[in-house]
Protein backbone atom coordinates (compact mmCIF):
# COMPACT_ATOMS: atom_id res chain seq x y z
CA UNK A 1 0.00 0.00 0.00
CA UNK A 2 1.12 3.56 -0.69
CA UNK A 3 0.21 7.17 -0.09
CA UNK A 4 -1.64 7.17 -3.09
CA UNK A 5 -3.38 3.62 -2.45
CA UNK A 6 -7.26 4.20 -3.60
CA UNK A 7 -8.79 4.98 -0.44
CA UNK A 8 -12.48 3.86 0.67
CA UNK A 9 -14.81 5.01 3.63
CA UNK A 10 -16.75 1.84 4.90
CA UNK A 11 -20.27 3.43 6.91
CA UNK A 12 -21.23 0.32 8.84
CA UNK A 13 -22.55 -0.14 11.91
CA UNK A 14 -21.82 -4.26 12.10
CA UNK A 15 -18.40 -4.17 13.40
CA UNK A 16 -17.99 -7.98 12.14
CA UNK A 17 -18.83 -6.70 8.55
CA UNK A 18 -16.11 -3.82 9.06
CA UNK A 19 -13.75 -6.16 10.11
CA UNK A 20 -14.41 -8.29 6.96
CA UNK A 21 -14.27 -5.38 4.45
CA UNK A 22 -10.97 -4.15 6.96
CA UNK A 23 -8.97 -6.99 5.82
CA UNK A 24 -10.44 -8.04 2.98
CA UNK A 25 -10.42 -4.64 0.99
CA UNK A 26 -6.99 -3.87 2.62
CA UNK A 27 -5.70 -7.24 1.38
CA UNK A 28 -6.21 -5.60 -2.08
CA UNK A 29 -4.01 -2.94 -1.45
CA UNK A 30 -6.91 -0.35 -0.79
CA UNK A 31 -6.71 2.39 2.28
CA UNK A 32 -9.88 1.96 4.42
CA UNK A 33 -11.46 4.08 6.98
CA UNK A 34 -14.61 3.41 8.88
CA UNK A 35 -17.49 4.82 10.61
CA UNK A 36 -21.05 3.15 12.35
CA UNK A 37 -23.32 6.45 12.53
CA UNK A 38 -24.15 8.03 9.24
CA UNK A 39 -23.37 11.65 9.97
CA UNK A 40 -19.72 10.75 11.34
CA UNK A 41 -19.45 9.04 7.70
CA UNK A 42 -20.32 11.96 6.10
CA UNK A 43 -17.24 13.95 7.82
CA UNK A 44 -15.63 11.65 7.33
CA UNK A 45 -16.37 11.57 3.25
CA UNK A 46 -15.35 15.11 4.16
CA UNK A 47 -11.93 14.70 5.45
CA UNK A 48 -10.99 12.08 3.59
CA UNK A 49 -12.17 12.67 0.08
CA UNK A 50 -12.01 9.16 -0.91
CA UNK A 51 -12.53 6.59 -4.21
CA UNK A 52 -15.46 5.00 -3.08
CA UNK A 53 -18.00 4.98 -0.52
CA UNK A 54 -19.59 1.57 0.76
CA UNK A 55 -22.83 2.32 2.72
CA UNK A 56 -25.03 0.30 4.67
CA UNK A 57 -28.50 1.76 4.85
CA UNK A 58 -29.54 0.65 8.04
CA UNK A 59 -27.58 2.93 10.41
CA UNK A 60 -28.42 3.72 14.03
CA UNK A 61 -28.58 7.74 13.48
CA UNK A 62 -30.37 7.76 10.16
CA UNK A 63 -31.14 6.32 6.99
CA UNK A 64 -28.23 5.27 4.69
CA UNK A 65 -30.74 7.09 1.69
CA UNK A 66 -30.46 10.41 3.42
CA UNK A 67 -26.43 9.86 3.61
CA UNK A 68 -26.54 9.26 -0.26
CA UNK A 69 -28.56 12.94 -0.58
CA UNK A 70 -26.47 14.92 1.87
CA UNK A 71 -22.89 13.54 -0.20
CA UNK A 72 -24.79 13.98 -3.52
CA UNK A 73 -25.29 17.64 -2.75
CA UNK A 74 -21.32 18.47 -2.72
CA UNK A 75 -19.14 15.07 -4.28
CA UNK A 76 -19.95 12.60 -7.37
CA UNK A 77 -17.66 10.01 -5.38
CA UNK A 78 -18.71 6.97 -6.38
CA UNK A 79 -21.27 5.07 -3.70
CA UNK A 80 -21.54 1.19 -3.35
CA UNK A 81 -24.61 0.50 -0.92
CA UNK A 82 -24.60 -2.68 1.26
CA UNK A 83 -27.93 -3.74 2.71
CA UNK A 84 -30.35 -6.86 4.29
CA UNK A 85 -33.02 -4.57 1.81
CA UNK A 86 -33.28 -6.37 -1.01
CA UNK A 87 -36.59 -5.21 -1.97
CA UNK A 88 -36.69 -3.10 -6.00
CA UNK A 89 -38.08 -0.23 -4.11
CA UNK A 90 -35.40 0.07 -1.47
CA UNK A 91 -32.88 -0.58 -4.48
CA UNK A 92 -34.29 2.11 -6.19
CA UNK A 93 -34.86 4.65 -3.80
CA UNK A 94 -31.06 4.36 -3.00
CA UNK A 95 -29.93 4.28 -6.94
CA UNK A 96 -32.03 7.44 -7.34
CA UNK A 97 -30.61 9.39 -4.28
CA UNK A 98 -27.39 8.88 -6.57
CA UNK A 99 -25.75 5.76 -5.36
CA UNK A 100 -23.75 3.96 -8.36
CA UNK A 101 -24.14 0.11 -7.37
CA UNK A 102 -26.15 -1.97 -4.84
CA UNK A 103 -25.26 -4.76 -3.41
CA UNK A 104 -27.20 -7.30 -1.02
CA UNK A 105 -26.24 -8.74 1.95
CA UNK A 106 -24.81 -11.67 2.14
CA UNK A 107 -22.15 -10.57 -0.49
CA UNK A 108 -19.07 -12.26 -1.45
CA UNK A 109 -15.98 -10.36 -1.95
CA UNK A 110 -15.10 -11.21 -5.07
CA UNK A 111 -18.45 -9.61 -6.32
CA UNK A 112 -17.63 -6.67 -4.32
CA UNK A 113 -14.33 -6.01 -5.61
CA UNK A 114 -15.89 -6.71 -9.44
CA UNK A 115 -18.04 -4.31 -8.49
CA UNK A 116 -15.87 -1.71 -6.84
CA UNK A 117 -13.96 -1.87 -10.77
CA UNK A 118 -16.68 -1.33 -12.56
CA UNK A 119 -17.52 2.19 -10.52
CA UNK A 120 -13.40 2.72 -11.24
CA UNK A 121 -13.91 2.34 -14.90
CA UNK A 122 -17.34 4.55 -14.90
CA UNK A 123 -15.83 7.78 -12.76
CA UNK A 124 -12.63 7.07 -14.91
CA UNK A 125 -14.13 7.70 -17.92
CA UNK A 126 -12.72 10.31 -20.44
CA UNK A 127 -12.96 10.74 -23.93
CA UNK A 128 -8.84 11.54 -23.43
CA UNK A 129 -7.97 7.92 -22.22
CA UNK A 130 -8.19 4.86 -23.19
CA UNK A 131 -9.74 1.75 -22.41
CA UNK A 132 -7.07 0.83 -19.93
CA UNK A 133 -7.54 3.90 -18.07
CA UNK A 134 -3.86 6.10 -19.47
CA UNK A 135 -4.45 9.67 -20.04
CA UNK A 136 -1.91 11.02 -22.82
CA UNK A 137 -1.77 14.45 -23.86
CA UNK A 138 1.77 15.30 -25.33
CA UNK A 139 4.32 14.54 -23.08
CA UNK A 140 2.12 13.86 -20.03
CA UNK A 141 0.87 10.39 -19.36
CA UNK A 142 -1.37 9.52 -16.02
CA UNK A 143 -2.24 5.72 -15.36
CA UNK A 144 -5.35 6.42 -13.47
CA UNK A 145 -5.81 2.79 -12.32
CA UNK A 146 -2.04 2.54 -11.23
CA UNK A 147 -2.10 6.07 -10.10
CA UNK A 148 1.13 6.81 -11.55
CA UNK A 149 2.13 10.25 -13.50
CA UNK A 150 4.57 10.02 -16.06
CA UNK A 151 6.51 13.30 -18.26
CA UNK A 152 8.43 12.06 -21.39
CA UNK A 153 8.05 8.21 -19.74
CA UNK A 154 9.85 9.40 -16.10
CA UNK A 155 7.98 9.05 -13.26
CA UNK A 156 7.22 12.36 -11.48
CA UNK A 157 5.97 11.88 -7.70
CA UNK A 158 2.69 13.57 -6.30
CA UNK A 159 2.13 13.90 -2.93
CA UNK A 160 -2.06 12.73 -1.93
CA UNK A 161 -3.57 16.25 -2.74
CA UNK A 162 -1.40 17.18 -5.83
CA UNK A 163 -2.64 14.12 -7.46
CA UNK A 164 -6.25 14.30 -6.41
CA UNK A 165 -6.44 17.93 -7.65
CA UNK A 166 -4.72 16.38 -11.29
CA UNK A 167 -7.02 13.52 -11.36
CA UNK A 168 -9.56 16.10 -10.98
CA UNK A 169 -8.47 18.18 -13.76
CA UNK A 170 -8.36 14.54 -15.76
CA UNK A 171 -11.56 13.42 -15.08
CA UNK A 172 -13.23 17.23 -16.79
CA UNK A 173 -10.30 16.95 -19.19
CA UNK A 174 -11.12 20.10 -21.81
CA UNK A 175 -13.15 21.67 -19.51
CA UNK A 176 -13.14 24.97 -17.59
CA UNK A 177 -13.18 23.95 -13.49
CA UNK A 178 -14.38 27.25 -11.94
CA UNK A 179 -12.08 27.57 -8.34
CA UNK A 180 -14.90 26.82 -6.04
CA UNK A 181 -15.67 23.49 -8.06
CA UNK A 182 -12.11 22.41 -7.39
CA UNK A 183 -11.57 23.15 -3.86
CA UNK A 184 -14.90 21.61 -3.37
CA UNK A 185 -14.01 18.53 -5.03
CA UNK A 186 -10.37 18.17 -3.91
CA UNK A 187 -10.55 19.60 -0.03
CA UNK A 188 -14.60 19.95 0.31
CA UNK A 189 -16.78 22.05 0.78
CA UNK A 190 -15.82 23.99 3.91
CA UNK A 191 -12.96 24.84 1.63
CA UNK A 192 -14.44 26.21 -1.40
CA UNK A 193 -13.95 29.78 -0.62
CA UNK A 194 -9.96 28.91 0.60
CA UNK A 195 -8.34 29.84 -3.35
CA UNK A 196 -5.12 30.52 -2.09
CA UNK A 197 -4.53 26.53 -1.73
CA UNK A 198 -5.66 26.14 -5.24
CA UNK A 199 -2.75 28.70 -6.38
CA UNK A 200 -0.16 27.00 -4.10
CA UNK A 201 -0.90 23.64 -5.15
CA UNK A 202 -1.48 24.36 -8.79
CA UNK A 203 1.64 26.11 -8.89
CA UNK A 204 3.44 23.05 -7.23
CA UNK A 205 1.97 20.87 -10.34
CA UNK A 206 3.03 23.19 -13.13
CA UNK A 207 6.70 23.10 -11.35
CA UNK A 208 6.39 19.25 -11.72
CA UNK A 209 4.47 18.34 -14.68
CA UNK A 210 5.13 21.30 -17.17
CA UNK A 211 8.38 22.09 -18.94
CA UNK A 212 8.05 25.69 -18.90
CA UNK A 213 5.90 26.46 -15.47
CA UNK A 214 5.53 29.92 -16.38
CA UNK A 215 4.07 29.58 -19.34
CA UNK A 216 1.83 25.55 -18.77
CA UNK A 217 1.21 23.92 -21.84
CA UNK A 218 -1.07 21.85 -20.50
CA UNK A 219 -2.58 23.71 -16.87
CA UNK A 220 -3.68 26.15 -17.92
CA UNK A 221 -5.57 29.18 -16.02
CA UNK A 222 -8.61 30.83 -17.06
CA UNK A 223 -8.54 34.42 -15.74
CA UNK A 224 -10.90 34.90 -13.01
CA UNK A 225 -12.81 32.02 -13.26
CA UNK A 226 -10.30 28.63 -13.11
CA UNK A 227 -8.31 25.91 -14.64
CA UNK A 228 -8.57 24.00 -17.69
CA UNK A 229 -6.50 20.97 -18.53
CA UNK A 230 -5.73 21.07 -22.33
CA UNK A 231 -5.74 17.73 -24.52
Amino acid sequence: MTETSPVIVVIEDDPAIRQFLRTGLGTHGFKVFEADKGQQGIIEAGIRKPDFIILDLGLPDMDGVEVIKVIRQWSAMPIIVLSARSTEQHKIEALDAGADDYLTKPFGLGELLARIRVAMRHSLSNPAQDQNGIFTTGALKVDLVKRQVFVEDEEIHLTPIQYRLLSVLIKNAGKVLTHHYLLKEVWGPSYKDNSHYLRIYMSQLRQKLEAEPAQPQYLLTESGIGYRLKF
